[in-house]
């Protein structure tokens, strides 16, 4: 542990939480996943979540690519199932049931790296996807 991860007592472990009304605490992402594009802070693992009900999804990982014009945009990477097939334009429709702001902006079919314990490896994914120098086309 260092001295930047405990802060007057309290250990910054980088997620981001919500309280309801009820005083439960949600976990809702990691604080370095969180994309904002334009101005709106979208929290990845809920556009997981729902991509991953469309039947022929096997796995996907949604990260932030850099945008001139919005800062970044969601991006999904999605790995379909074997012997399934499946269109940028079938995942658009899918996802229509999604804040406009919501929906991926652009779809990447491609294996979905995950580590030993499961987690998506979305390090892997932004260096891959969006590195350096790497600015989306503008639509």
């Amino acid at each position: 542990m260092t001295a930047k991860a405990v802060v007057n007592g309290w250990l910054l472990t980088g997620d981001v939480a919500r309280l309801d009304e009820d005083g439960f605490i949600w976990l809702v992402d990691r604080k370095k996943d969180v994309i904002i594009t334009g101005g709106e802070n979208i929290y990845p693992v809920e556009i997981e979540d729902f991509l991953m009900n469309h039947p022929d999804i096997q796995d996907v990982g949604v990260i932030g690519m850099p945008s001139l014009r919005l800062g970044e945009i969601v991006t999904a990477i999605i790995q379909v199932k074997p012997g399934a097939a499946l269109t940028v334009g079938q995942v658009n429709d899918f996802c229509n049931e999604l804040a406009r702001y919501k929906r991926p902006r652009k779809i990447i079919f491609a294996d979905v790296p995950r580590n030993p314990t499961g987690k998506i490896e979305k390090p892997k994914l932004r260096k891959k996807y969006a590195g350096r120098g790497k600015i989306v086309a503008e639509e």
